[in-house]
């Protein structure tokens, strides 16, 4: 058995007002299903924060840039509402494409900075795709907080620039032992690259804490692409160091920013960020390299 399952916009929207009538908050976690510890956590999060949570499972059709992609993500619904159940979440939306893109649907919402390089470069449209249906899950749930990992922090600019009432909970990356973020598209990994994956996570910490310490950014970044590609990578597509409000490109880490990664490991596209702080503040989560580890 898991929680209650609301296909409907209409429905979900009545079942909000009963609450909203009764005074309670609402916090929704949006997911494209196949929940991993790391989407649980977010619930955990959301149940801590709010009287009721709403999570979302779409399988978001216009933030995939290949129709077989699309056709080969799970779609997971029962499963994925039994693991909310023991957590006590309440309602697991799971809209079908046609009510939340019907007939006739011509309007999309762009995060301009956001889609500018990192992976609006390689997946045209991605970013556009991920805003327009955000935006609208968060007018169909009408939650007062939204809850996102640590890779999905860009929501912030949506909400601010078009004033939507909600507000934006970020929590951190949930890793497994090895380091590696998790991720629904980690069990594409063969054996032998899972074996390799943690090593995106161990180059992204101390590339971090090089900048912490060095000037020249640039040659620290073209340093880092060139250990991922030696741990196995077959492509960088990159890794960059970007603004934490905005995305917005930045020339020296005097203050809290993010290096964010792209890489290709076999046939699987891998992301992952973390926070680098100014030379005079400790980094946190630092994960060592198997040679300090040893």
């Amino acid at each position: 058995m898991g929680i209650p399952i609301v296909w409907t916009a209409s429905e979900l929207r009545s079942i909000v007002a009963v609450w909203h009538g009764d005074g309670l908050k609402v916090a929704v976690v949006p997911t494209m299903g196949a929940l991993h510890e790391g989407h649980l956590s977010l619930v955990r999060a959301a149940l801590a924060r709010a009287d009721w949570v709403i999570v979302t499972l779409f399988v978001n059709p216009k933030q995939f840039n290949s129709a077989a992609d699309l056709i080969a993500y799970p779609r997971t619904e029962y499963d994925d509402a039994a693991k909310l159940a023991p957590l006590g979440a309440h309602i697991l939306y799971a809209p079908d494409a046609a009510d939340v893109y019907p007939q006739g649907f011509a309007t999309t919402v762009s995060v301009g900075a956001v889609s500018e390089g990192l992976c609006g470069a390689f997946r045209p449209g991605h970013f556009d795709g991920v805003a327009t249906v955000v935006t609208k899950l968060f007018l169909q749930t009408g939650a007062d907080q939204a809850f996102f990992g640590e890779k999905d922090f860009s929501m912030r600019r949506l909400v601010r620039d078009l004033d939507i009432p909600i507000k934006i909970v970020a929590c951190p990356t949930v890793r497994e032992d090895d380091g590696l973020a998790m991720s629904s598209r980690n069990a594409r990994l063969s054996g032998a690259e899972r074996r390799a994956a943690p090593r995106l996570a161990q180059i992204l910490f101390e590339t971090a804490r090089r900048l912490n310490c060095e000037v020249c950014i640039d040659r620290v970044l073209d340093e880092a692409r060139q250990a991922i590609l030696a741990a196995g990578f077959s492509e960088v597509e990159y890794i960059e160091l970007r603004a934490p409000e905005d995305l917005g490109t930045i020339a020296t880490p005097n203050k809290p920013a993010r290096l964010l990664v792209a890489a290709w490991l076999g046939q699987t596209r891998l992301i992952d960020n973390v926070e680098v702080w100014s030379p005079q503040s400790s980094l946190r989560g630092y994960i060592p390299a198997a040679a300090d580890a040893a």
